[in-house]
């Protein structure tokens, strides 16, 4: 059992899961010392998984440092859709990667995928190299499609991207967490959250392969602009949803 000690400070700077975050942070520590510097980190606000280092994502554990954007568990339902939909052998790619959640899940669980990630961000790409690369992916750093090797182009056949969606005036809204830790970039999706959306679906029919899918998570408020973003670029959407994990994804296929 946890130490009373440590669910009391974690209680009491308003970890809601007090209980279950000292089990994972005692399995995580290397000695008492270690756990009180943990416990003292989680308690200053940090994310747990930036504190224990890695996040369960997909079944999987993922390496998560300090400053990456943490996979969200709705963002299970967005990976299950592309895994879904894709074949053995099929290459995929997992736009703004962030920690390479969605590529590691795919690499697990697709037989033979070919899969290449990228993000913008060098510590989320560094992070990446760890979870996706032992798995056979590759990971690039740079804006969106700019790093991806041009061989790709016309051959994605499920391409993941798990843009930033949250409107700007909406960042404040956050919780701490989110807004203290996790980079802007990640987060930030401009004046109506779709700033990003637009700029893959503008260039996702040069890159998916005759039949190819994109898929993007995106709110529920959002989903009828986000159907007529990429429906200008030519691509036919559909949204789905899972109600239990507030989840709505776009999936657009290339005729």
């Amino acid at each position: 059992m946890p130490d009373p000690g440590v669910v009391e400070r974690l209680r009491a700077a308003g970890c809601v899961f007090a209980e279950e975050e000292a089990e994972l942070l005692r399995a995580a520590a290397a000695g008492p010392d270690a756990l009180d510097a943990m416990v003292e980190r989680r308690a200053a606000g940090l994310p747990l998984e930036h504190v224990v280092g890695w996040a369960e994502f997909g079944g999987l554990r993922i390496e998560v440092d300090g400053g990456v954007f943490v996979p969200r568990r709705r963002t299970e339902f967005l990976v299950a859709q592309a895994v879904r939909l894709a074949r053995p052998g099929a290459v995929c790619v997992d736009l703004c990667c962030g920690s390479g959640a969605a590529g590691a899940v795919l690499l697990a669980s697709v037989e033979d995928a070919e899969v290449h990630a990228s993000d913008i961000e060098p510590a989320a790409v560094r992070c990446a190299r760890r979870n996706v690369e032992p798995r056979g992916g590759r990971v690039y750093e740079g804006d969106l499609f700019d790093p991806l090797p041009a061989a790709l182009r016309g051959r994605v056949e499920v391409l993941v991207a798990n843009v930033p969606y949250v409107p700007t005036e909406d960042i404040a809204l956050l919780p701490a967490e989110a807004r203290e830790h996790e980079p802007l970039v990640a987060l930030d999706g401009g004046t109506d959250g779709l700033d990003v959306l637009r700029r893959v679906a503008a260039g996702a029919a040069q890159w998916l392969a005759p039949g190819g899918h994109l898929l993007c998570e995106t709110s529920e408020r959002q989903a009828d602009r986000a159907l007529a973003a990429v429906a200008a670029h030519g691509l036919t959407a559909r949204v789905v949803t899972d109600e239990e994990l507030y989840a709505t994804v776009l999936v657009a296929t290339r005729p």
